[in-house]
């Protein structure tokens, strides 16, 4: 390892009592510049930007980890733990230092202590976890304190009354992941015990941060925030308990305090904002804010902006802040060959997105992922627009109860990440996964997220399967684009003029590079050919990328094109269509030709009534 294992170990926040040195780094298939700098206290930063206190204390770093047998198993004894793995990772890569595969069942360790007054004058400690895959069944010295169905998304577990204040506390957690086994229709996305060409490794176990917080009895649960282009703010702040006073304070990027309003926990609220800097991906504006219930205070922010439909010149358009921005991103699928679901560290995660940002990018589609609040943040600083996927179920149709577990993921997906400023389009389904076709229930899916979020786009059904539900058009189509245009190619349906049109997926052209940028995986690379189209050299692949950007372009000014999406932002294990190989280390865009392209679409869609955008100069 590359790190300085004593340093690190002397930075740790948490006293991992079970700490060991056996922790080591497995060699990947690839890796990356980030791998072996990631050391033993990963993800050191605040793991949730929009809900922040003073009081948290990370539990990343080494905990121990072994295989299970079934469920209901006993909790472990401490000396039945033979491994150590890195938290927050997945049990399948590299970074874990297990870098096993099909754990179906298996057990977490550590230790830690309370930080003297988290739990005084009536405070409580929540545990938090940003994301488990795929059930968490979690224990504090020996007691059961929960369990979480769901690898996405964050929870928590009010912890105080399990805890030794004064002495050292252990904290259990059993992992049960089947991903697509036969039988299960967990949401997994491309996640797959079979890996094959456009379905990867999958992630299994404790990927994202673990984190005690110290709250008052009475404390701040949820924020939704709405803020418009108007400056009208809407705001409901959920609690825990009661309807106490809350206090909100609205400060910009200088630091003054330009509002000051109150109102009532656990009901919404309205104040206005005189002027408000708007945010857009050319000027992404971002005003913090400062919330008071009782004796609990946290931080967040927000962005003024409004997303809207209109029809400018009879083309139904996406508007940003009342008008027409064409959006312009890639298919964002967010595996790394060291992490597989988690990025080796922050740097490395925003790396992708500034590498889009530079060409000239607006946009990208979270695609059939979620990714942790830092990435939202990133987005929401840099003005990347996000049209943000369901993660799917495999390739089966669900029965009636995995079709209700399923839904009852996506109205968390939405509650949870409704707040960030960047997400723009929620997409429902991709390409017909896991889709129920013998009856529509996108329509009844598409008026449940309006319901839980009236504010974005809904892109029902992206590519397959479109029956008329949601915002969007979706056309996917490889290489060339059927943007908005009176042709199509099945799946797809033709142009449906009452709706945007959207070229959802769309390129995808490939070029084979040197052993040094592969996935080491036999299959994989023997699938290298599946790939769209494959492109002999460099110059060949800018070549067809121009062209195909100028075919986009027509569509944008001769038909009634509004976005696209370019496959993809970077390789993946079998896949070689990336602007980046997977190990980033190679960009195969030439960046000037690109950019013009680039440029070239948010042109012609300005000469359609849109807005003029800025020249994209280098970051």
């Amino acid at each position: 390892m590359r790190s300085n294992l004593f340093t690190s170990l002397l930075t740790l926040v948490p006293v991992l009592g079970n700490l060991a040195l056996g922790y080591e780094v497995q060699t990947p298939p690839l890796d990356t510049d980030w791998t072996y700098s990631v050391g033993t206290d990963p993800w050191p930063e605040y793991p949730r930007p929009q809900l922040q206190r003073s009081q948290w204390q990370s539990l990343n770093g080494i905990w121990k980890w072994k295989s299970a047998s079934y469920p209901g198993e006993p909790v472990p004894s401490k000396g039945s733990f033979d491994e150590d793995i890195l938290v927050p990772s997945c049990i399948e890569s590299g970074l874990s230092g297990v870098m096993k595969e099909n754990q179906t069942y298996s057990w977490y360790r550590t230790e830690f202590t309370v930080p003297q007054g988290y739990t005084q004058r009536g405070r409580r400690v929540l545990l938090n976890f940003e994301a488990v895959d795929h059930q968490a069944t979690v224990y504090v010295n020996g007691d059961l304190v929960g369990i979480h169905v769901g690898g996405y998304w964050h929870f928590n577990f009010d912890v105080t009354k399990y805890l030794n204040s004064n002495g050292t506390n252990t904290l259990h957690v059993f992992v049960f992941d089947p991903t697509d086994a036969e039988g299960y229709m967990n949401p997994v996305g491309k996640q797959t015990r079979t890996p094959s060409h456009i379905f990867y490794t999958p992630c299994t176990g404790i990927w994202q941060t673990v984190w005690l917080e110290s709250v008052p009895r009475t404390y701040i649960q949820q924020l939704d925030i709405v803020a418009g282009m108007d400056g009208t703010v809407n705001v409901t702040v959920g609690t825990n308990q009661g309807s106490d006073a809350v206090s909100i304070s609205i400060i910009d990027g200088v630091g003054s305090r330009i509002a000051s309003v109150n109102g009532v926990a656990n009901k919404p609220f309205d104040f206005i904002v005189e002027s408000p800097k708007l945010w857009s991906p050319d000027s992404p504006t971002l005003y913090n804010l400062t919330i008071t219930v009782g004796d609990d205070t946290v931080n967040s922010y927000t962005g003024f902006r409004t997303f809207s439909v209109g029809e400018i010149d009879g083309v139904t358009r996406p508007l940003i802040n009342g008008e027409f921005i064409f959006q312009f991103g890639t298919l964002d699928q967010g595996f790394w060959p060291d992490g597989i679901y988690t990025p080796p560290n922050r740097e490395a995660m925003v790396y992708d997105l500034q590498v889009l940002k530079d060409l000239g990018l607006n946009m990208l589609r979270k695609h059939i992922k979620v990714e942790n609040a830092l990435f939202y943040r990133a987005c929401d600083e840099l003005g990347l627009l996000l049209i943000q996927d369901m993660p799917s179920m495999p390739l089966r149709t669900p029965n009636a109860d995995q079709q209700a577990e399923w839904e009852r993921q996506l109205d968390i997906l939405i509650r949870q990440h409704r707040n960030y400023p960047s997400i723009y389009t929620w997409v429902i389904y991709n390409e017909g996964w896991g889709q129920i076709t013998d009856y529509y229930p996108e329509y009844n899916l598409t008026a449940r997220v309006k319901e839980l979020d009236p504010t974005r786009f809904v892109d029902s059904t992206t590519g397959w399967h479109d029956h008329g539900a949601g915002d969007f058009h979706d056309n996917h189509h490889y290489a060339n684009p059927q943007c908005g245009t009176p042709f199509y190619s099945i799946q797809s349906t033709p142009y449906d003029n009452k709706r945007i049109a959207i070229q959802g997926e769309f390129g995808g052209i490939g070029h084979n590079v040197s052993a040094e940028h592969l996935w080491k995986v036999e299959l994989s690379v023997s699938q290298i050919n599946q790939t769209y189209e494959i492109d002999a050299d460099l110059e060949a692949y800018n070549y067809r990328g121009h062209l195909l950007l100028s075919e986009l372009r027509d569509q944008v000014e001769k038909y009634a094109c509004s976005a696209a999406v370019w496959t993809q932002t970077t390789d993946v294990e079998g896949e070689v269509n990336g602007f980046l190989t997977y190990d980033r280390r190679l960009q195969r865009t030439d960046k000037a030709q690109w950019r013009a392209d680039i440029q070239a679409l948010y042109d012609a869609a300005a000469s359609r009534g849109g807005k003029a955008t800025k020249s994209r100069m280098a970051l």
